[in-house]
């Protein structure tokens, strides 16, 4: 990555205002504390040390948010993800639909699905930023308050518990997940994203062939009995597998649907690992910073894709781009230059977030939908844009023969024409 601003020594100098009568010891101040070290938390703190920023990595120790685990190539490359954490690579995908019926979705070529661990990638995410400069510290976020000179002081309890604990930062990453405590305090509007709620297990693969399970392939199950607005899914990690479900609707049981799962994919006596649960957003905020210190990354910004669920990808991106934000802002002072992060992820993937926010709205709406969307996905055009996009993370415009022939397929999918 391209350093984002000045070097260690001016940017030591720069944060050195306004430290004496702030009271504050000198190990306790920093151009940036980035609070929650998930992928958008650790990419954002990595990116800022690179850059000669005095970071703080403030993480809450033991949580792993309930995940597929899938990364796509683009994430691969672009963040130097090594082969040694891709545990499995995913070579097709099974489209499950309400009545039962299968849809075959390979990729063809050379393309795959990386799979990763979240236990083990979130951690390295962390250490690697370490290695670049960053200061991890392992801490519950309490609350931001403010110095005299109106200087944003970081309140955490080391551990979650004790006496609490205060650094000074220029700005404030926001990276702490869906329902972001700092979000919640600090940025207008975030109490009023909608969430999907998820839950998985992540078991024991099989160590055997068996029918309904194949560890280089991702089955999606759509249908009221997985989820009645969402879908439920089993994807292998290798010698492990993460099979769960979502959905925004409280009263569905989803520990009994998982167990039902579980005997449907053949798993019901793959021994348990782990249990993981947590809101998933819906859609990106409006505003991703306060107008001041603090700029949003990852879910706490909202940044899960509506319909397929996908997130590490665009934490990652939000991340990244949340450091370039808050970068820009400690060498310029100007608190304009945080809303750099929304913009620059809306401009790049705003179009895809609407396109399968509309999906998800229409198509999981019913079990005779899914039924139909099931059947579409049988189709090779749908198919290969599909996993086009998934791969570069952008909207295919390429084949404009091909659209034409998806929506005229969509059209006669809803006007009722054709069977699903």
């Amino acid at each position: 990555m391209t350093q984002l601003g000045m070097t260690r020594p001016a940017m030591t100098q720069a944060g050195m205002t306004g430290a004496a009568c702030a009271g504050i010891a000198p190990r306790d101040r920093f151009d940036a504390v980035v609070v929650g070290g998930g992928p958008a938390g650790a990419t954002a703190a990595r990116d800022l040390a690179q850059a000669g920023r005095s970071v703080l990595l403030l993480d809450r120790a033991g949580r792993i948010k309930p995940c597929g685990g899938a990364v796509p190539p683009r994430l691969i490359e672009e963040f130097d993800i090594p082969d040694s954490l891709i545990v499995a690579r995913i070579t097709a995908a099974r489209v499950i639909s309400p009545s039962s019926r299968q849809v075959q979705m390979p990729i063809h070529g050379d393309g795959f699905v990386g799979m990763v661990d979240r236990e083990t990638f979130d951690e390295w995410l962390r250490a690697r930023a370490e290695a670049a400069g960053a200061e991890r510290r392992r801490g519950t976020f309490e609350r931001i308050e403010r110095d005299a000179d109106g200087t944003a002081v970081v309140l955490y309890r080391p551990g979650g518990a004790g006496d609490l604990v205060r650094v000074r930062a220029r700005v404030v990453v926001g990276a702490d997940g869906a329902r972001s405590a700092v979000a919640l305090q600090c940025v207008k509007g975030a109490a009023r994203i909608p969430y999907v709620f998820a839950f998985h297990e992540i078991v024991r693969s099989p160590d055997r062939p068996q029918q309904d399970f194949d560890g280089t392939r991702c089955d999606v199950y759509y249908g009221s009995a997985h989820s009645p607005d969402f879908y439920g899914w089993v994807f292998p990690h290798g010698p492990t597998t993460s099979i769960g479900l979502g959905s925004a609707h409280k009263g569905f049981g989803q520990r009994a649907a998982l167990t039902a799962l579980r005997r449907t994919a053949g798993l019901a006596d793959a021994p348990t690992i782990r249990r993981e649960g947590a809101p998933i957003p819906l859609r990106p905020l409006r505003r991703w910073d306060n107008g001041r210190d603090v700029v949003l990354a990852g879910d706490a910004a909202g940044v899960v894709a509506p319909a397929s669920g996908e997130g590490l990808y665009y934490a990652m991106i939000g991340g990244r781009l949340a450091a370039g934000a808050a970068d820009a802002f400690c060498r310029t002072g100007d608190a304009r230059t945080l809303r750099r992060a929304r913009r620059g992820f809306m401009r790049e993937h705003g179009q895809v977030f609407r396109v399968l926010g509309l999906m998800q709205r229409f198509w999981y709406a019913t079990d005779a939908r899914r039924e139909r969307f099931c059947s579409i996905c049988r189709d090779p055009d749908v198919q290969s844009l599909t996993w086009t996009a998934y791969m570069t993370k952008r909207l295919v415009r390429a084949r404009p023969s091909a659209h034409l022939r998806i929506f005229c397929k969509n059209i006669a999918h809803l006007a009722g024409v054709v069977s699903a």
